[in-house]
């Protein structure tokens, strides 16, 4: 079985998901659904989502874990947000924080 598929999803507070013909998911930050795959069983039980692969396919296998990681991805995705940290190396870069953004500039500083 998938390495990625093995490992199951915790629910956070607050975030409901509904099985179907689509794995719904709703939180704080809004709803996403995700089409299902007839090559993979989801389960939910107590707060917590499995993923297995149905039969012995590699197609069945790859999709277990594809499946586990989009909807791992839409948890955080309502529950946390978008969140991209950005580390600047060098001389010549600048970057400042403005209100709740940060802008990240890559040109060198121009002398007029």
């Amino acid at each position: 079985m998938s390495r990625v598929a093995n490992n199951p999803i915790t629910l956070p507070k607050g975030v409901e998901v509904t099985l179907g013909n689509a794995i719904s998911v709703k939180g704080p930050l809004g709803a996403m659904h995700q089409a299902m795959s007839s090559d993979v069983t989801v389960a939910l039980n107590d707060g917590v989502m499995t993923f297995a692969p149905v039969g012995k396919s590699i197609q069945a296998n790859a999709m277990a874990g594809t499946l586990r990681a989009l909807v791992n991805n839409m948890v955080q995705g309502v529950s946390k947000g978008f969140e991209k940290k950005l580390t600047l190396v060098g001389v010549g870069y600048r970057a400042q924080a403005q209100g709740d953004r940060r802008h990240a500039g890559t040109h060198r500083q121009r002398r007029h």
